[in-house]
């Protein structure tokens, strides 16, 4: 027997890859670079002992989802959960695109924006952020002419690291025809947030992640805040006790330990700050303002070889210049002190090696 043929919109789509290379100092993938807290351990694993694993999880993550509701201050009806941000994603993409639909992008832009739509069959319309990569007038000309699904905004927006204000989100909202994505994974390093918006949209949904902020990359836990009215949307489309036991339970112990989750953030906005400080002194570097854990910069040399001199010297960042607008471009994760001196002590030698 043959293999049967794969969908036909599928052929030219390749899959998301982010290589995990072995490197003495991982800076490439924007995870947090502190573990949680030992208290969080120590609760999560008295947690996971009274978990009935002969048993199905909550389906409706009940707990977990009036945690967030209380963090938040939004209503239980319009929080949703699911395995990562992705997953959120995924699941409004199954209930509001699909064939025949279309879904708008802000180029440059995370790259699962364009994949998950593909997924589900929807066509894509790119459009591009204006100067400083902020959304805007023709932002709302593009939205009027293609009609699309699903509008996705990056905010902050990775790779490029600023955050869009809500003062640009809103004609978004105003103009849509159909549902408003703001993806807010690193919203908590910096930046507008645009949930306020939401009270006043029903079209809009924000997605967060517990992926940085809680140090959770692991667990794969995102939410979305949005009405109650999209939620139940949602639910159509999720597979039958989608949030394990496990991975609910994570999410309520990491809610109990925000102000330790907060003091981690601290940390990391000030080694972000200080690559954006000491870069900014860097002769041929071009540094971008960040809201978010990570910093783009952009050199005179070709991006794959100053990945490579780096990655020779130990450190492993993220080569970015093949997205629109990128060109010389490289992302760094703001690491621990150690991690974040090895980087800087790193590039000016890759530089001058590779120039």
């Amino acid at each position: 027997m043959t293999k049967p043929p794969l969908r036909p919109d599928l052929e030219s789509l390749s899959a998301y890859l982010a290589p995990q290379l072995e490197a003495p100092v991982r800076l490439n993938t924007n995870e947090c670079p502190f573990p949680p807290p030992e208290a969080f351990s120590r609760d999560l694993a008295e947690a996971t002992a009274r978990i009935p694993f002969h048993r199905y999880p909550d389906r409706e993550a009940t707990a977990l989802r009036k945690g967030l509701a209380e963090l938040t201050g939004h209503p239980v009806e319009g929080v949703w959960a699911a395995n990562g941000s992705n997953e959120v994603i995924q699941h409004l993409c199954l209930a509001y695109g699909g064939p025949g639909r279309a879904a708008l992008v802000f180029e440059p832009t995370y790259s699962l924006h364009k994949l998950i739509p593909r997924m589900v069959g929807m066509e894509i319309v790119d459009a591009r952020l204006g100067e400083g990569f902020r959304i805007d007038e023709r932002a709302v000309e593009a939205v009027s002419e293609h009609r699309p699904s699903i509008i996705f905004v990056c905010s902050p927006n990775n790779p490029t690291g600023n955050a869009q204000p809500a003062d640009l989100v809103a004609p978004l909202c105003e103009a849509a025809e159909g549902l408003v994505i703001v993806d807010e994974a690193y919203g908590e390093f910096g930046g507008e947030t645009a949930y306020p918006l939401v009270q006043e949209h029903e079209n809009l949904v924000v997605v967060r992640t517990f992926s940085k902020a809680f140090s959770l990359a692991a667990v794969r836990l995102g939410y979305a805040l949005a009405s109650p009215s999209v939620v139940e949307d949602m639910a159509k489309v999720r597979l039958p006790y989608h949030l394990s036991a496990l991975t609910q339970a994570a999410g309520e112990v990491a809610l109990r330990h925000v102000s330790a989750a907060r003091d981690l953030l601290e940390r990391i906005r000030e080694q972000r700050d200080r690559i954006l400080h000491e870069l900014g002194g860097f002769e041929g570097v071009e540094v971008f303002p960040s809201d978010s854990n990570f910093v783009l910069l952009r050199t005179s040399v070709e991006a794959p070889v100053l990945w490579q001199a780096l990655l020779d010297r130990g450190v492993l960042v993220r080569d970015v210049s093949a997205y629109p607008g990128l060109e010389r471009c490289l992302r760094v994760t703001a690491g621990t002190p150690e991690e974040t001196g090895a980087f800087l002590a790193a590039l000016p030698e890759a530089l001058e090696e590779v120039a």
